[in-house]
């Protein structure tokens, strides 16, 4: 009985409730939470992408998420560009369309619009993409943030390398770093403008900037997030065709 109750002590020292220092894995499967919720929700995803001299796009989307899994996304702006759908289902994922008779498959990394790739789009899984090191604890502005390396499992995720800062406490993510398999720094990004959506205060607009031209970046705002059940056959690809906006 002693021995249990020294391994309990043990497990709840190390817990982040506890006052322990968390391990990697979980300071970024808590920040994944912070990110987006591991249910069904709907969210209204507005891109924009800003070009040197201020030239703007914008771009609005629908992303419907079922846990960390399964997203579809669908363009509402412009008009021009609504029937367009992605679907991702574990890793694999789509596009569809309203001129294509079938979806086709593409890759996360691929760009999206702007400094925005697919992955940053339909799948919020750093807990499941990457393995996590923590570098170090790093001070900014007065406030503590774990500085964590996170490297790729598998070669078909959004990106090969992240290095990300995550607040300590509450696990905000606060910026980061992607990197390519061969090295090159591709974009820096800032989570910004913490407000209550679906229930808990999230980053609810994430700036990417690319790192070699000044005045080139993207801004991913978020907004009318709702925690509802959502039937499996919406993620499908036979399906696709017979949703309606």
């Amino acid at each position: 009985m002693f021995r249990w109750l020294l391994v309990l002590t043990s497990l709840f020292m190390a817990s982040p409730l506890y006052g322990g220092q968390p391990s990697p894995e979980e300071i970024v499967r808590l920040a994944d939470e912070v990110r987006s919720p591991a249910l069904d929700y709907t969210v209204v995803a507005r891109v924009t992408s800003v070009r040197p001299g201020g030239k703007r796009r914008v771009v609005e989307y629908q992303v419907m998420a079922k846990g960390r899994e399964k997203t579809l996304v669908k363009t509402l702006y412009p008009r021009s560009q609504r029937g367009r759908m992605l679907l991702m289902r574990g890793r694999n994922l789509w596009a569809f369309m309203p001129n294509l008779s079938r979806p086709v498959r593409i890759s996360l990394s691929q760009r999206l619009m702007g400094e925005v790739a697919n992955g940053d789009i339909a799948r919020v899984n750093f807990s499941g993409d990457y393995k996590p090191r923590l570098l170090r604890v790093e001070e900014i502005g007065g406030r503590s943030y774990y500085v964590l390396e996170l490297k790729a499992k598998a070669p078909d995720v959004t990106y090969h390398r992240v290095i990300y800062w995550v607040e300590k406490g509450s696990f905000h993510p606060f910026k980061a770093e992607f990197y390519a398999a061969s090295g090159r720094l591709l974009k820096r990004c800032s989570y910004q403008a913490y407000r209550k959506l679906g229930g808990r205060l999230r980053p609810t607009r994430l700036v990417l900037e690319d790192p070699l031209v000044k005045g080139r970046y993207s801004i991913i705002e978020y907004d009318r997030m709702v925690i509802r059940r959502l039937p499996d056959k919406y993620f499908t690809k036979e399906y696709l065709k017979r949703l309606r906006y």
